[in-house]
């Protein structure tokens, strides 16, 4: 009986392990763009309300294209699936969909801190 309850209890922890984000990457800004009816450089149509997110070139060059990252505001978080690459944003800077940017602040704020992992 202890052997199954220490399975399960490891099973229970290495599932906690591989759900939780693999990296972290803290102090970048937030902005957000609208989509305009264009791909974005991952190759597919997105809507304004779609949960998305452009990387700076440095960081979307790395292959991230279609991978889930978590973005964190003001205890304020939210998934969103990297869509396209932001020319323009530093290393940790963020481009938001409408639809993501509104899930973290305001958006008359147009600009916020942020942190995210992968």
């Amino acid at each position: 009986m202890q052997f199954t309850t220490l399975a399960v209890t490891l099973f229970a922890a290495a599932s906690a392990v591989v759900a939780a984000p693999l990296e972290r990457r803290d102090g970048g800004q937030a902005t957000y763009f609208y989509q305009g009816g264009n791909p974005g450089a991952c190759g597919n149509y997105h809507s304004d309300d779609d949960r998305i997110v452009a990387v700076n070139s440095a960081q979307y060059n790395q292959g991230l294209c279609g991978k889930s990252i978590w973005i964190n505001h003001n205890g304020n978080t939210v998934e969103a699936k990297v869509a396209d690459e932001c020319p323009t944003c530093a290393w940790g800077d963020l481009d938001l969909s409408v639809g993501a940017f509104k899930a973290l602040a305001n958006m008359d704020q147009g600009q916020v801190p942020i942190s995210w992992n992968m």
